[in-house]
């Protein structure tokens, strides 16, 4: 079973089949925003939706936190690009 966790320690969402590590969402962070800048799914895995899973648990905690996303890494701007509902953490900076 695949598993998607937030690791703030790591600034990063993971996803997890079985305990062995499948995928990561990375990002830096500033002042009330977080710079997506890669985003990786171990090829075996491909197809899943796993890499929307693991942009999509970043978005669901900056909520949480009340921060802005500014997304970097193509793959996470072509998420937030195809969804509008991820607008209000979308950053306005370039």
């Amino acid at each position: 079973m695949i598993n998607i966790k937030y690791e703030p320690d790591k600034h990063r969402s993971a996803a997890y089949d079985d305990g062995k590590e499948i995928g990561f969402c990375n990002y830096s962070e500033s002042e009330n925003l977080w710079i997506i800048d890669h985003t990786e799914t171990n090829p075996e895995y491909g197809g899943q939706g796993i890499g929307t899973k693991l942009v999509a648990e970043l978005v669901e905690q900056a909520r949480s936190k009340n921060v802005k996303i500014l997304p970097l890494c193509p793959f996470a701007k072509s998420e937030f690009d195809k969804r509008s509902e991820y607008s209000d953490v979308l950053s306005n900076k370039q």
